[in-house]
């Protein structure tokens, strides 16, 4: 969606570019036409770069067929490019992504609550159910009963939340226990609060941010508040960046974020954003030995050296997998 970037930089809006049919819209037409073959070949190639600048775990969502059949042949294709691929992929399903055209929104809620969710969890494959609680998306109250289902199936829940404007969607994450908030650009201290009472980690995007030319989520704010705060590529067509150090750039310069906490947020404190075990993005004696070796004087360089990727070698459970 090269052309919608284009779009953007003329003064299109996200909401605009959606409301022509463009956007994820767009993407769910492309993914809709594309065999499973071709979308574990896309898919895999994007590892591919991700593994080289040093990602060795990664969530991949659903949310671009927005109908069972495709949700449903997504998630099968993440499970195949897991079983493939030397990056551990971590499957969300996340059929609330958007409205198809054609559909009322408590329409697709209910076949999304009804259909979509029995069917994803009799599959076996989506560990996490996301929503994009947004406005002129999915309200709370929609996603809520998202939420609630997927959980009541066996899915964990995760928000977007706080994304485009401040509609409640961080406070609901908190009250219902999600393992994590994605973006929250537009939290507020009692969010974060609240977030950190129900032990909800805040994942924030950078990347996104830098695309949308928005204003970047207030890090500062949440690490003040001792917040496990994460970060992550947010890594998709409106968001086009493999690039975990890149983002760890952004971090750094856009939200204040010391390289330290950036490297941080993208190793132990993004384990924990997938609910993964403590010692899981470490590097300690009983860890998984997932480690990225740098040709670089020190860590800060990964953040530092924005637009050169600083990886050398990369070991996936001790094995080294790449360099």
């Amino acid at each position: 969606r090269s052309d919608e970037f284009e779009a953007k930089l003329r003064g299109k809006t996200y909401q605009e570019i959606l409301a022509e049919g463009g956007g994820i819209l767009r993407s769910v037409e492309a993914v809709r036409k594309a065999d499973e073959d071709t979308l574990l070949a896309n898919l895999m190639s994007h590892l591919d770069v991700m593994l080289e600048h040093g990602t060795t775990t990664v969530e991949v969502k659903s949310g671009y067929g927005l109908d069972t059949e495709t949700e449903l042949r997504m998630l099968r294709v993440i499970g195949r490019a897991d079983e493939q691929h030397p990056v551990d992929v971590i499957p969300t399903f996340m059929g609330a992504h958007a409205v198809p055209q054609g559909m009322d929104t408590d329409e697709y809620v209910d076949e999304v609550c009804e259909e979509q969710i029995p069917a994803v969890a009799e599959q076996g494959i989506a560990t996490f159910c996301d929503v994009f609680c947004e406005e002129g998306v999915f309200s709370v109250e929609q996603s809520r009963r998202i939420l609630k289902v997927g959980r009541d199936h066996g899915l964990t829940p995760k928000v977007h939340a706080e994304e485009l404007a401040h509609i409640g969607g961080t406070k609901l994450a908190a009250e219902i226990g999600a393992t994590s908030a994605d973006h929250l650009l537009y939290s507020t201290e009692e969010d974060v609060d609240a977030l950190i009472d129900a032990s909800v980690v805040p994942v924030l995007l950078p990347g996104t941010a830098f695309g949308l030319g928005e204003e970047y989520a207030d890090a500062r704010m949440m690490l003040d508040r001792d917040a496990p705060v994460a970060i992550a590529t947010d890594f998709n067509p409106n968001c086009h960046s493999h690039s975990m150090g890149f983002a760890q750039s952004l971090a750094c310069v856009g939200m204040r974020m010391t390289p330290a906490e950036a490297l941080r947020a993208s190793t132990t404190n993004a384990a924990a954003a997938l609910d993964l075990p403590a010692r899981h993005g470490t590097l300690r004696q009983g860890a998984p030995a997932d480690i990225a070796i740098l040709d670089a004087p020190s860590f800060r360089h990964v953040s530092y050296q924005y637009g050169t990727n600083v990886v050398e070698t990369v070991f996936k459970a001790g094995e080294r997998v790449h360099g």
